[in-house]
């Protein structure tokens, strides 16, 4: 039989003398289910946002990308590509070729990326379910067409519905004629629709055919600044990155969804775990109303305790005693916490209880709760509390084995 533990599983429900230590005990458990729930709720939330964005991250880059391990573009043979395409957990494989280039429509000028895409590129990314107006439209018929992040076509602009709208494109080149030969070379493209992903896509990129892209830049057949692939279903991204990466060696860099936007998700991280500990220190400010409790309560077990001590319990089973009634009260807000962090999560979840102003991708703040996640709530919180016992626990060694009566 465990005494330390009966003991104290029979101070923390038993009947106070004064009402007040139950007062006390019941703000504690209250401080530290709140706690508790605070810190499930806040790892929730942002892992909601990180959920959200790398979704909308994964309808522009795809699952595994392929990049040049030197210079900016390189050959994709038909020999590399069927042996990409070969290769066990590999679904589609398409071309992309991307370079930094002047936009002029009417008046408005501005500088963005010119990528061209394969008809391949919508399977892998899916980024034609992102268009908000018009349509996914590289060419038609013998025009040029072009699909435009929202922001960049609103600082050109640009009307697509328009069918005679047309804007010019401009790519550096070494290849002048002469002194007074203009240092760009100049297209036309033919606006089809306008997509929404996340600003850092809106704001920069216009999308078309890759055969326009090359005459662009006036460079081979075969010629792509990166090769896209997605995996077959259920094929995890990180061990396919792996495989491709075995596959073509060295001389070409490959990355997966998260290396992709490494930076984006070190920055997500970073914030979550100091939004963590913020709240980590709420609930240490807290924790003093565990410390306040547990010294009432062993103020009102005076008697019990110097009974023991004459009985002949040592001091480290008194010591014991206390520091698990403190750990039991903590379970018990612990508890009551997760069960608050659940409910609340439920209702989040179904009916969007905090809401988001218009003009977000969503209506409502994203949640999503991680088992991962309770771990470092369960660790914390447990360690708190028994930080919080220790003070008590040594005072209810202080008492001695037999109390002088008033």
């Amino acid at each position: 039989m465990n005494v330390p533990l009966l003991l104290a599983r029979r101070y923390l429900f038993a009947k106070r003398s004064t009402n007040a230590i139950n007062i006390i005990t019941g703000i504690s458990v209250l401080g530290v289910s709140i706690g508790t729930a605070a810190l499930i709720l806040v790892l929730s939330v942002f892992n909601g946002f990180e959920d959200l964005l790398s979704g909308l991250f994964g309808y522009f880059n795809p699952e595994v990308k392929v990049l040049p391990a030197q210079g900016k573009t390189f050959v994709a043979d038909s020999a590399r590509l069927a042996q990409l395409r070969n290769l066990p957990g590999v679904w589609r494989v398409s071309e992309s070729l991307e370079e930094t280039a002047m936009f002029q429509h009417d008046e408005a000028i501005y500088f963005g990326v010119l990528k061209g895409v394969d008809t391949e590129f919508t399977s892998v990314t899916g980024l034609d379910s992102t268009v908000v107006d018009g349509r996914f439209q590289l060419e038609q018929d013998d025009q040029n067409c072009a699909v435009l992040g929202a922001e960049l076509a609103s600082k050109l602009a640009v009307n697509i519905h328009n069918p005679i709208s047309v804007m010019r494109v401009f790519m550096p080149t070494d290849q002048r004629e002469g002194a007074l030969s203009s240092p760009y070379r100049a297209r036309l493209l033919r606006p089809a629709g306008v997509f929404a992903i996340q600003q850092e896509y809106d704001n920069q990129y216009i999308l078309t055919n890759i055969a326009f892209v090359r005459e662009l830049l006036a460079v081979p057949d075969g010629t792509v600044s990166a090769l896209e692939i997605k995996g077959q279903p259920n094929t995890a991204w990180r061990d396919l990155a792996k495989r491709v990466q075995a596959t073509l060696g060295s001389d070409f860099v490959v990355k997966d969804r998260y290396q992709q936007n490494e930076a984006f998700f070190k920055v997500m991280q970073l914030e979550k775990w100091m939004g963590y500990a913020i709240t980590t220190l709420m609930l240490v400010l807290m924790a003093f109303n565990t410390v306040g409790a547990l010294w009432m309560i062993v103020l009102d077990k005076q008697r019990d305790i110097s009974m023991l001590k004459s009985m002949g319990a040592t001091d480290g089973m008194i010591r014991r005693v206390f520091l698990l009634e403190g750990i039991l009260l903590t379970l018990l807000g612990m508890g009551i916490g997760m069960a608050l962090a659940g409910m609340l999560y439920w209702l989040q979840k179904q009916y969007g209880l905090i809401t988001i102003p218009e003009g977000f991708l969503v209506t409502s703040y994203p949640i999503s709760m991680r088992f991962t996640d309770f771990l470092p709530v369960t660790a914390t919180v447990l360690g708190i509390g028994f930080l919080a016992s220790l003070a008590p626990a040594r005072r209810a060694v202080q008492v001695p084995a037999f109390l002088r009566e008033e």
